[in-house]
């Protein structure tokens, strides 16, 4: 097989026929998005932009381009190609995201002026994604009926983060992470179980079918969060802090982004 032939089989393949994610991409991937942390995390720091709640506000509107955008490409507003689904479609967001804030960076540098524009900027893109979803309605079908299995299910599982939250001190010092990726997890299994959704990631497609259930999501979450947050909090606990802040908003974009493209997905039909 040859790299081009290679190239096909694992990564244009799956999009073409929605075949979802295998082995080989999802390591690639995976890779990339640890190298991209990095570097982007070192950019930052040579561009004197502070990794603080500031900025955190300012991603907000980018954080919702990338689902947005992915579920106007299912309903058909937006065409599907690899640049419209992910991982291809997170990559255009990063590069808006990258492209809006060097410009502005350049425009007033690094300073308090720097997070509301960077902001603003980020929600005249997502406004434009809006004016194109809202001349398009009439494609879109809505499912209303979704809250009312998603909402009581939400509750009871950010309860659950909650009581434990207040039992495993972990857990409490990374509340924020463990709400978002179960929020992502009762997104995923409201759309399989009710839905007709399917699992597009290979280890939670393996452990739901190998357990019977889209449930498995739950504890599966946890396990794989607790020891991550064990090492940013414990093992690396002498590193530069913005740095780890920097990882944990990854981890948060992680668990927010798709969950709110599976909640805009089954929503929107």
């Amino acid at each position: 097989m040859g790299l081009y032939e290679f190239f096909y089989r694992y990564f244009i393949e799956p999009i073409i026929n929605n075949e979802g994610y295998n082995i080989v991409n999802t390591f690639v991937y995976a890779v990339i998005l640890g190298i991209a942390v990095l570097l982007l995390y070192r950019l930052l720091k040579r561009m004197g932009i502070k990794i603080d709640e500031r900025f955190f506000k300012a991603l907000i509107p980018y954080i919702i381009l990338g689902p947005l955008m992915r579920a106007m490409t299912d309903v058909g507003i937006l065409p599907r190609t690899y640049l419209t689904v992910s991982p291809g479609g997170y990559f255009v967001i990063a590069a808006f995201a990258l492209a809006s804030l060097y410009v502005v960076w350049r425009h007033v540098g690094p300073g308090e002026k720097f997070y509301p524009l960077y902001r603003d900027f980020g929600y005249v893109l997502l406004g434009g994604l809006v004016f194109i979803l809202l001349i398009n309605l009439d494609q879109v079908d809505f499912r209303w009926e979704v809250f009312k299995y998603f909402v009581p299910i939400l509750i009871a599982a950010e309860a659950f983060v909650w009581v434990l939250s207040k039992k495993a001190k972990l857990v409490g010092d990374n509340s924020l992470l463990f709400y978002t990726h179960f929020y992502d997890a009762t997104t995923t299994f409201v759309g399989i179980q009710f839905f007709g959704f399917w699992e597009q990631h290979v280890l939670a497609r393996k452990l739901m079918e190998l357990f019977g259930t889209p449930a498995v999501i739950y504890p599966e979450k946890l396990l794989i969060l607790l020891p991550i947050v064990w090492i940013l909090d414990r093992e690396m606990k002498d590193e530069d802090p913005e740095l780890i802040n920097f990882v944990k908003l990854a981890m948060f974009i992680l668990g927010f982004g798709p969950g709110t493209r599976n909640l805009l997905i089954t929503l929107m039909g």
